[in-house]
């Protein structure tokens, strides 16, 4: 059988990582969406991971026709509201701050295109609970962090010393990294991108 090509539709460090280590071959295209124009008051959080995955996977796909293109994003729901990315590391600190001693859902969205077209499309949720951390831990975290919190919707990589701001992650270690492993690698075995 002849395997299908998948180019990932992500700029994320974090999802490719993800990928690699899994052992998936792959060719990356920064999909260049407006994402603010998706993000309308009112939106369901979850829906809008998705969406923006869609978006994302559709621009590339329409330049690359014959390949599975993966679309990826994140969404951050907390205290009633969206989290975006924080302009600098000020906003990074307050946002970090304000989520201090609280939960909030982490929604990783994803999905496939081929031709032009939406083939599949999925997402998880994680349910994260920021622990009381000191000023100074925050300091800290921000000093030897830098600008890599500002590539990240919650401020924070799981994957580094960013675990320490936790007390408790109920959900998928990949799907707090943006990438929703296992849904994804079933349906790159669906579409014939990984041998079965």
């Amino acid at each position: 059988m002849s395997l299908k090509r998948l180019i990932l539709a992500s700029k994320s460090a974090a999802r490719r990582e993800v990928l690699a280590n899994a052992g998936v071959s792959f060719d990356v295209q920064v999909a260049g969406v407006d994402e603010d124009a998706l993000k309308v008051p009112g939106v369901d959080p979850r829906e809008l991971a998705i969406e923006l995955a869609k978006a994302k996977a559709l621009a590339v796909s329409v330049q690359h026709p014959e390949a599975v293109v993966l679309g990826a994003d994140q969404t951050l729901a907390f205290d009633g509201g969206l989290i975006s990315k924080a302009r600098d590391l000020q906003q990074a600190r307050a946002r970090l701050a304000d989520m201090r001693g609280k939960p909030h859902q982490l929604h990783s969205g994803v999905a496939l295109a081929k031709g032009g077209q939406i083939i599949w499309s999925g997402g998880d949720t994680a349910h994260m609970v920021v622990r009381d951390f000191s000023d100074a831990f925050l300091d800290a975290y921000i000093a030897a962090e830098g600008e890599e919190l500002l590539y990240c919707v919650g401020s924070y990589r799981l994957e580094g010393m960013g675990s320490q701001l936790f007390d408790k992650v109920d959900g998928d270690y990949f799907t707090v990294l943006g990438m929703p492993l296992w849904l994804v690698l079933e349906q790159l075995r669906r579409f014939e991108v990984l041998p079965r």
